[in-house]
C-alpha cells in the first residue's frame, strides 16, 4: 500500500476516535500512535497533517459538507462517512500538493473499504459537488 493512503487510514481512524469520545487532537494522536507497532515516519507525519488540517478546520469544512449533502444532516451521517468527507474536503480545499481528482478518488477508496455499500457514491457525490462548484479547476 502507498504512504499516502495508508496516512489517509490512520488520519481516518484517528478522526473516527475523536468524534467517537470527544477527545482532543492531541490525547487521541498519543493514545493512537502508542498502539500502533509500525511507525513510518512519513506517513505518521501526512496523518497527523490531515488530522490536524481537518481539526483546525473544522466548522468551515462541515459548513461546506453541509450545504452540499441536500436532503442530510451531518449529525445524521455515518460517523465513518463523516470523517471520510472532512479529510477528502481538506485535501481538496486546504492542499496543494494533491490533485482534486485523487483527493476524491481516494475519500472514494476510503469509503468502499470502510463505509456500506451507499458510501462511495455518497462520498463521491458530495465532494464531486463541492469540487466543481467551489474548487478552483485544474487546467
Amino acid at each position: 500500500m502507498r504512504r499516502r493512503t495508508l496516512a489517509r487510514e490512520h488520519a481516518l481512524k484517528i478522526l473516527y476516535q475523536i468524534d467517537l469520545t470527544r477527545r482532543p487532537l492531541e490525547d487521541s494522536l498519543g493514545d493512537y500512535w502508542g498502539q500502533e507497532p509500525n511507525k513510518d515516519g512519513e506517513v505518521m507525519g501526512y496523518a497527523q497533517r490531515l488530522a490536524r488540517g481537518v481539526r483546525e478546520n473544522l466548522k468551515d469544512i462541515d459548513d461546506k459538507i453541509s450545504k452540499y449533502a441536500t436532503n442530510w444532516q451531518l449529525s445524521r451521517m455515518a460517523i465513518i462517512d463523516r470523517n471520510i468527507l472532512r479529510m477528502g474536503l481538506f485535501e481538496l480545499k486546504y492542499t496543494t500538493d494533491i490533485p482534486p481528482k485523487v483527493a476524491i478518488n481516494e475519500a472514494v477508496e476510503l469509503a468502499k473499504k470502510y463505509g456500506d455499500l451507499e458510501s462511495s457514491k455518497f462520498v463521491n457525490g458530495i465532494l464531486d459537488k463541492i469540487h466543481k462548484k467551489e474548487i478552483v479547476h485544474e487546467p
